[in-house]
């Protein structure tokens, strides 16, 4: 079954600072662009560092005020790297940590999530920058039509995939929750539609009712069942 890669959420036109660009130079990127951060590359356009409005709005908080006044009532914690840099390489953050184009939806949110972090800068086999993803760029499978995502089950996981005989069962798909309904010939293969189906793009969760024909988990191979009779 195919799945999401970062390719293909990912945002391919960059915008990118070098490690010579001024403070006034990112500011103005930042805003034109519409993004919260750059990635800082060398001359081989390689990444290494990111400056964010984050990065900029904390070294603004460690100057003084023009008047003298403390308006929050207490000191600002910033370091005095920061409150000196003036290019984007002085403040950006690093080491920067990146994501590769092949890399699954749910592997690159978990490492997002594990991190701490907002976004990374995808890089290919050479670590040349080739686009970037960011946390809402993740959440678009969430955003398939219910549609979409019945046609992948009955197509690619019970079809192609399970090779059931179409019709066995039922799949429902209401707000990304996926209902399964009817009987599969083994008892066994229900955990494994299930669990197939929650890999699905898109699918919240999965609720089930199926039968089953035979029961292949047990020692004495009885009758049909039911759903409610297992």
């Amino acid at each position: 079954m195919p799945h999401r890669t970062v390719a293909e959420v990912m945002t391919r036109d960059v915008a990118t600072a070098s490690p010579e660009a001024s403070l006034k130079t990112v500011a103005w990127s930042l805003d034109y662009n519409g993004v919260s951060a750059l990635p800082v590359v060398d001359t081989r356009h390689h990444p290494i560092g990111l400056v964010s409005e984050a990065d900029l709005l904390r070294r603004q908080a460690g100057l003084p005020d023009t008047e003298g006044r403390d308006r929050m009532g207490g000191t600002t914690d910033v370091d005095q790297h920061t409150r000196d840099a003036r290019t984007a390489g002085e403040l950006m953050s690093t080491p920067v940590l990146t994501a590769r184009p092949e890399w699954g939806i749910v592997e690159t949110a978990r490492y997002l999530h594990e991190r701490g972090v907002k976004r990374l800068p995808v890089v290919d086999d050479t670590g040349t920058l080739v686009g970037i993803v960011s946390r809402s760029d993740l959440l678009r499978p969430m955003l398939r039509r219910d549609d979409a995502i019945r046609d992948e089950i009955v197509d690619e996981v019970l079809g192609r995939t399970l090779r059931m005989t179409p019709g066995g069962v039922d799949v429902a798909v209401r707000e990304g929750v996926v209902s399964l309904s009817g009987r599969v010939e083994e008892r066994s293969s229900i955990p494994v539609v299930e669990r197939l189906c929650q890999s699905v793009d898109g699918v919240v969760s999965v609720d089930q009712s199926l039968g089953y024909t035979v029961d292949d988990l047990s020692q004495d191979v009885g009758p049909e069942h039911s759903a409610g009779a297992r």
